[in-house]
């Protein structure tokens, strides 16, 4: 995600935003992982204590850009309102089906009709 893969001129000024705040996403979540291991990893004390709250300082960050991405970039309001802090496996929080809609919803009965009509 560091580069471009089109022209940047080309792109609009909102997408180069969006760049800005998915890359930026992306180098939190990497410092969080680098001060994750240097605190399981380390025998120090107090140096496991500031790491950790370095740590927890990119946690912020990382969160901050992801709200931004919520307000800023389709898609992502709808997924983190159905995905976090739900109660139910993870797994199972993806809709049924992608890009129908609900009647379209294939459900195997143990015929061989699979409801979807004449091809």
């Amino acid at each position: 995600m560091t580069d471009y893969h089109e022209p940047p001129q080309e792109l609009s000024s909102e997408t180069r935003d969006l760049v800005r705040a998915l890359n930026s996403l992306r180098e939190e979540i990497e410092a969080i992982d680098w001060y994750q291991q240097r605190v399981d990893v380390s025998d120090n004390e107090s140096l496991r204590s500031v790491l950790a709250h370095n740590r927890d300082e990119e946690i912020e960050h990382a969160c901050m850009t992801l709200e931004w991405l919520r307000r800023n970039m389709d898609g992502w309001d709808e997924h983190l309102r159905q995905i976090l802090f739900s109660e139910e496996e993870i797994t199972d929080l993806e809709p049924e089906k992608e890009g129908g809609s609900e009647e379209a919803t294939i459900v195997f009965s143990g015929s061989r009709d699979l409801g979807i009509g004449k091809i």
